[in-house]
């Protein structure tokens, strides 16, 4: 018997037509509600859980915050002492609360490529479980539960919005749909400009690195996506857009304003597709967008970047 899952069913929440340019009714689905912040939680704690029930004593994760945070409260609930390897580009505050949770945190190198190595080196040094932030089977199988919930719900929807970054989401959703019989669900695949990995690599038709994270949507920084993320359209429809930084913050202030919840520029890239992309949308009659969350927000930052974008 499998121990009970440590996310929630988070609320799903229909917007009004006229919530957004695209003239359709939006299902929200709040996964910035997750204990952690986001749907982190959702993965990262199923492959927490896996390591744990397979002996593992302790967990090493690298990070840019919302991994971290995830694996934090997963191993304080499973009763194992975890470290997160945070990349220098990762502020104090996002540092902070991740300790908060429970964690150590170590910082090592200036981009996510260089802590991950160093986690994994720690990791086998001390005979410890390394969990992945976004590429692993059971993530995606974790993330795919938000498609459970809305099909449980008996919600109807028939594309679903993401965000993208190391691109685990994007995996988690394609294969919630694929095991609810929707694998003809497509699927809009978003990324703010400066941490366009996977839209750069579709239209190079091969797996390139990024040379610099350039966008303020800094967890959406994974320079290269997973192998499985770049072969995913091959086999399900897949419709890869950007956004720019302000239009993303317009939406993270529009998505405050109507919702009270505060959600990070790399979420506020789903949300603003209704807006800028609304002729991709309004071909749909009932978009579900994931709203992924983030801790890397705060009312202080928010008006730091209405100020900057806006």
């Amino acid at each position: 018997m499998s121990p009970s899952p440590l996310h929630l069913n988070t609320p799903l929440l229909r917007s009004a037509a006229d919530y957004s340019a695209s003239g359709k009714p939006l299902w929200l689905k709040l996964d910035a509600l997750q204990p952690s912040g986001s749907f982190k939680m959702r993965g990262v704690s199923r492959l927490c859980q896996h390591e744990v029930e397979n002996g593992a004593k302790e967990i090493f994760c690298a990070s840019g915050g919302n991994a971290g945070i995830a694996a934090a409260f997963a191993g304080r609930a499973l009763g194992v002492p975890v470290t997160i390897v945070v990349p220098e580009t990762t502020s104090a505050e996002v540092r902070q609360l991740i300790e908060a949770a429970g964690a150590s945190v170590l910082v090592h190198g200036s981009v996510f490529d260089e802590a991950n190595a160093y986690a994994i080196k720690l990791s086998e040094a001390r005979n410890a479980a390394y969990v992945h932030p976004f590429d692993h089977p059971l993530l995606w199988e974790g993330h795919g539960t938000l498609i459970d919930e809305v099909v449980a719900s008996g919600a109807k929807f028939d594309c679903v919005v993401v965000s993208v970054g190391g691109g685990g989401l994007l995996a988690g959703i394609v294969a919630g749909l694929k095991r609810n019989g929707l694998d003809n669900v497509p699927v809009i695949a978003v990324e703010t400009e400066g941490a366009a990995s996977f839209h750069e690599a579709l239209k190079a038709k091969e797996r390139i690195t990024l040379s610099a994270i350039t966008s303020i949507a800094n967890s959406l920084g994974a320079r290269q996506v997973a192998q499985h993320v770049f072969d995913l359209p091959s086999h399900h429809p897949i419709e890869s857009v950007t956004v720019t930084d302000a239009q993303a913050v317009a939406a993270c202030l529009k998505f405050a304003d109507a919702h009270r919840i505060l959600v990070e520029p790399a979420c506020g890239a789903a949300l603003a597709v209704a807006d800028v992309h609304a002729g991709l949308l309004s071909r749909f009659e009932n978009p579900l967008i994931e709203v992924c969350g983030g801790i890397g927000v705060s009312l202080d930052k928010l008006k730091v970047w209405k100020e900057r974008f806006l």
